[in-house]
């Protein structure tokens, strides 16, 4: 029913399909559109305002002031034990810094509770000459209830237990899950080039790779949960939404952007309908 009232206000999506809508719009305009309390997470990676090819950078106080008013608004979409996570990067403040965490500028820009940092470590990068090589970008991991709020550890316990037989009292000492992961995310960047590319890889220039936006969305949502990504850009959010059983709307302000999303999305649900006949003939002729 919330997608349904998304489109009742919003119109027709640029792409849709079941449990799904990405809009060609600014996601600010959009969302200002859209009733409180209406999306349980909320998962995006907006521009970093360092001149890549699909933001064009504002002056630093107005970047600020920006990101203020479009978290407020994620803010008054969420449900009361929702959650926010929000990848930031690396900016240069002219005649303080070369290469200032974001968070330190805006981690309380807005009215929710910060649970912590969580740092994300890729592995390969930019090679600096006169600084050490950056190989690491940070989620803030928000919430609006300190005290109540989504948090699935079971569904994300690491199964690479150092000493799983260890024991105390004669019982066994660890969940047999698998331990708590740390804020320290050990997870490769989507590769580009001749021969190392990615399986997942698209166009788009900086992609996230699903295993980071999966453990969020199944740690922080539930099945049947809203998911919502203000800047979609290649789709990882809503795939990995789709694939886990979530419903998934988001905003994309580049057109060229929206349609890599859209043959993304299409191309993970002809995979599924592709294995869903191969189990139905594996049954037909094991019958």
């Amino acid at each position: 029913m919330q997608l349904e009232l998304i489109r009742n206000i919003l119109g027709t999506p640029f792409y849709e399909t079941d449990n799904c809508y990405i809009y060609n719009l600014d996601c600010l305009m959009a969302m200002r559109k859209l009733p409180d309390r209406l999306v349980n997470l909320t998962v995006t990676s907006p521009p970093y305002n360092i001149g890549k090819e699909y933001e064009t950078p504002l002056p630093l106080e107005e970047y600020i002031e920006w990101s203020k008013e479009w978290t407020h608004e994620v803010y008054r979409l969420t449900v009361d034990d929702g959650a926010f996570w929000w990848n930031l990067g690396y900016v240069e403040v002219k005649g303080k810094g070369k290469a200032v965490p974001l968070p330190y500028l805006l981690w309380n820009s807005n009215p929710f509770y910060l649970i912590q940092e969580v740092v994300w470590h890729y592995g390969a990068g930019v090679a600096a000459k006169k600084m050490l090589s950056p190989r690491n970008e940070k989620f803030l991991w928000y919430v609006k209830n300190p005290i109540k709020y989504t948090f699935n550890l079971d569904k994300i316990r690491d199964p690479n237990v150092k000493y799983p037989n260890q024991k105390k009292n004669g019982k066994i000492k660890v969940n047999p899950l698998g331990k708590n992961p740390s804020d320290v995310w050990e997870i490769p960047k989507v590769t580009s080039g001749n021969g190392r590319s990615s399986k997942e890889r698209t166009p788009h220039p900086a992609q996230f790779p699903e295993a980071v936006i999966e453990r969020i969305v199944k740690a922080c949502s539930n099945p049947g949960d809203i998911v919502m990504d203000p800047f979609m850009g290649s789709g990882t959010t809503a795939v990995v939404a789709l694939k886990h059983g979530r419903k998934v709307f988001g905003f994309e302000i580049n057109e060229k952007y929206c349609e890599i999303a859209a043959k993304r999305i299409e191309d993970f649900l002809d995979e599924v309908r592709h294995s869903s006949a191969q189990v139905s003939l594996f049954t037909l002729i094991n019958d």
